[in-house]
């Protein structure tokens, strides 16, 4: 299987001056653990994931003071959309994140997450009842 048919095409994007709490609060809302950032000043897609937020957070940083762009990562893997979902795997393991941007070209595609991928293992593997 291909990362576009497990991927999660409707991706949340925020800017670098969005505050931390904004960020949480469209994440919360929409039911996602990352957001793309785009810095139209910069080259390159950034992430933040909700693991960004808790470190933040956890250090005692003010959430409605703290921007996105200070607290991501611009350093991305990214996967295409025509990779396998086990190139995906893969690349996240080596890694050691749960989240990777799909580009396609320059475009965000979407996103594939560690949940992606266990929703597409346990449907490949899922028993069957007699």
């Amino acid at each position: 299987m291909q990362v576009r048919e497990a991927m999660s095409s409707e991706v949340l994007v925020v800017g670098p001056e969005h505050t931390l709490r904004q960020a949480a609060r469209m994440m919360s809302a929409r039911g996602v653990g990352s957001a793309v950032v785009i810095d139209p000043d910069s080259e390159g897609v950034g992430i933040m994931t909700e693991r960004d937020v808790l470190k933040a957070i956890g250090a005692g940083l003010d959430p409605d003071v703290e921007r996105t762009g200070a607290h991501l990562t611009w350093d991305v893997v990214y996967a295409g959309p025509d990779w396998t979902v086990e190139e995906a795997a893969a690349a996240m393991a080596r890694g050691g994140f749960r989240h990777l941007v799909v580009l396609d070209g320059r475009e965000v595609a979407g996103v594939i997450s560690v949940r992606d991928l266990m929703r597409v293992w346990a449907g490949q593997h899922a028993p069957t009842r007699s």
